[in-house]
């Protein structure tokens, strides 16, 4: 289960930029140095006129309620403006590209840092940000990226038109939206996530619910299909991509070009289904958001379940899937604390840092949690800030961070 890890020298770095909110400067979105070399196109996920550099380049990037965007380097504390999108519903990234959802449409930023996953090991690279432009839809789209920012596809499904999405990644690399496959279904909360060469997208029943799964080519010929009732929740680990169902989750791999569908059912009787997912990039243990006061950890190469109950209900949650299989909660009391999933013990919690921002219902349903292989970082966006924690030190709060752009949204890029 244990997969290597990246090499990230966070700890040195946090030196060279002083704990809290400090003034670093403010400047437009950086640009590649110019005496680093430029990438080879080596097959390493490179780009021509990027560079390669020795470790990740950790971003923070905000949105407000407006639109505005920003971007914070997490290594040199340096910050940019990014311009506006429209106003979002929904924001999400698979690590480099920031995908910004609206009722109207999905904008997205290029933020420039990106990983690209060797399994054994990792090569980084950082470029110029820019805002690369819109998807137009119907509804707020639901994103789903697969582990590699410059191959394969992305996916986003437009609930109120029923279309589903793939646009090429290669191509949003060079700056250019390019849709490789564009497909109708009925109107329903749905979703379409890369599969190899092609996609799984919902189709919904005669309620207009999502309850089955079709594996679909690059054309949008049916390749295989599954029932999965309840389709809600999607993400991409090493070992294949995760769909969850109301009495389960489906696994779809690929043998070959054939997709494969695996079904993983929950325990008997333990608790309610979750809805979402999120854990650290590319990991193979999971945690699943549900509305009882717990989470649920699949670990998907095991095809397992485990429940990990907290002491308050749960407002996010993720697996950071290291050595001491730490899981970080955000908890309806405005805490952030820290469990040992192998022996279900919280291990640490917080001071409440988000009673002001859950209280608020601007911003309650806006509070996000992101995790890496050193730290986690939860936005307070009533109070302005990102409170960067150390989660495997007593759940320290390491820094408290300011960006030009209140972080109404946030995500963090160079994963």
């Amino acid at each position: 289960m244990n997969l290597p890890t990246k090499p990230v020298a966070l700890a040195t770095l946090a030196l060279l930029f002083l704990a809290g909110c400090g003034n670093p400067s403010t400047a437009q979105a950086p640009q590649p140095d110019a005496s680093e070399p430029a990438s080879t196109g080596d097959g390493h996920g490179t780009i021509t006129g990027v560079a390669e550099v020795a470790e990740p380049q950790l971003h923070l990037v905000a949105i407000d309620t407006e639109g505005e965007t920003s971007m914070l380097d997490l290594l040199n504390g340096t910050q940019s403006r990014l311009g506006k999108v429209r106003s979002p519903a929904e924001v999400s990234t698979d690590g480099r590209y920031v995908f910004a959802a609206s009722n109207t449409g999905v904008d997205i930023v290029d933020s420039g840092a990106w990983t690209w996953d060797h399994v054994d090991h990792f090569h980084y690279y950082r470029g110029a940000a820019r805002n690369i432009g819109r998807v137009d839809g119907e509804g707020t789209a639901t994103i789903a990226t697969g582990l590699l920012s410059t191959a394969g596809t992305t996916g986003m499904f437009f609930p109120n038109s029923g279309e589903a999405v793939l646009l090429d990644n290669p191509a949003l690399s060079g700056g250019t939206i390019t849709e490789t496959l564009r497909i109708k279904t009925e109107p329903h909360a749905g979703l379409i996530a890369p599969l190899g060469e092609g996609a799984v997208v919902t189709e919904p029943d005669n309620a207009g619910n999502a309850a089955r799964l079709r594996a679909i080519d690059v054309d949008g010929k049916e390749l295989a299909a599954t029932d999965c009732p309840a389709a809600a929740g999607t993400i991409t680990t090493r070992v294949g991509l995760v769909v969850g169902c109301s009495d389960g989750a489906v696994i779809a791999t690929m043998e070959g070009s054939t997709p494969v569908f695996e079904r993983v059912p929950y325990p008997e009787g333990v608790a309610a289904p979750a809805t979402e997912f999120d854990g650290r990039k590319s990991r193979p243990t999971i945690a699943g958001l549900s509305t009882d006061s717990g989470v649920w950890l699949l670990n998907t190469r095991q095809r397992t379940w485990e429940w990990l109950p907290t002491s308050t209900p749960v407002v996010a949650a993720a697996t950071v899937d290291d050595a001491d299989h730490h899981v970080v909660v955000i908890g309806a009391d405005g805490t952030v604390q820290v469990y040992d999933g192998s022996s279900k013990e919280q291990i640490a919690s917080t001071k409440p840092l988000l009673v002001g921002s859950l209280a608020d219902p601007a911003f309650a349903g806006n509070i996000h949690l992101t995790v890496d292989a050193q730290r986690a970082y939860v936005n307070a966006p009533a109070e302005g800030v990102v409170h960067e924690i150390d989660y495997a030190d007593d759940a320290r709060i390491a820094r408290t961070l300011g960006l030009p752009t209140k972080p109404v949204h946030f995500v963090e890029t160079g994963r």
